[in-house]
């Protein structure tokens, strides 16, 4: 007999069983069952779990797997999906060199190449517009960081970040700066919390006298302006992140489906 669905993650009646399948499991990872990177149980296990076919969790796995929530391993298994895997740790990131210009060639490579400058990590009361993004109450406790990005030694990226600051207790500059690896990986490392997809608004913009300063270019130069809001599982948001972007030996690029 079909498991039943709790109210959380209940859908249409219509929804196929499949897609019923996937709502409990996300449920499950939302819950904490399985961490990232640990493996989720096989689809054997999940099929009398769940009282349905092993082909109908085949396919819940086969669409969790394509938008990247979890990772199959050849002979081994499937697994959480964590940003320390080579094949998601830059999936966010999509500011590439002008050299690179075959669609099948990687960005990793070259985003293993840019170097990160903490310039400041402070916890403050969030402001009506962002409590607002973030789904949270004006003046509220959130932490602001501020981080350039470097390539061959030219600052290219000017990121303001901005998170819940229930969720990232004892984030502090320190703490950034003695990790090495992206920050979704230690997000979810050492808090708990896994970004899994985002929403971006992309526009024009000219830089002002700080970013102009900060990015080394003049008042007034091109930027292009990213802001990116991530969320975890249940579709709660949980960073909220602005990026300037000097894109004279670079671009930005995106796939389509």
């Amino acid at each position: 007999m079909p498991a039943i669905m709790p109210a959380a993650v209940a859908t249409p009646s219509f929804s196929p069983l499949y897609q019923q399948i996937k709502g409990l499991i996300i449920a499950s990872l939302q819950a904490g069952e399985w961490k990232a990177g640990e493996a989720i149980p096989s689809e054997q296990e999940l099929a009398q779990r769940f009282g349905v076919s092993q082909g109908t969790v085949r396919k819940a796995i086969d669409e969790m797997a394509a938008e990247k929530l979890v990772v199959r391993r050849q002979g081994k298994g499937t697994y959480v999906a964590t940003h320390a895997e080579q094949e998601v740790r830059y999936r966010f990131l999509r500011l590439v060199p002008d050299e690179v210009e075959a669609p099948g060639e990687r960005v990793q490579a070259d985003a293993g190449k840019l170097v990160r400058q903490l310039l400041d990590c402070k916890r403050q009361r969030a402001p009506a517009w962002i409590a607002r993004q973030l789904q949270m109450r004006a003046g509220d406790a959130m932490i602001e960081v501020r981080r350039l990005l470097h390539a061959r030694g030219r600052p290219v990226v000017l990121d303001d970040i901005w998170l819940p600051g229930a969720l990232f207790k004892g984030l502090t500059l320190e703490r950034l700066e003695q990790q090495r690896g992206p920050f979704y990986g230690f997000f979810e490392a050492e808090y708990g919390v896994h970004m899994i997809r985002a929403e971006e608004k992309i526009r024009a913009v000219a830089a002002d006298a700080e970013s102009a300063a900060l990015l080394q270019v003049p008042v007034g130069a091109p930027l292009l302006s990213v802001e990116r809001l991530s969320f975890t599982y249940g579709d709660r948001p949980v960073e909220l992140r602005r990026g300037l972007y000097h894109t004279d030996s670079h671009y930005y690029r995106n796939e389509l489906n």
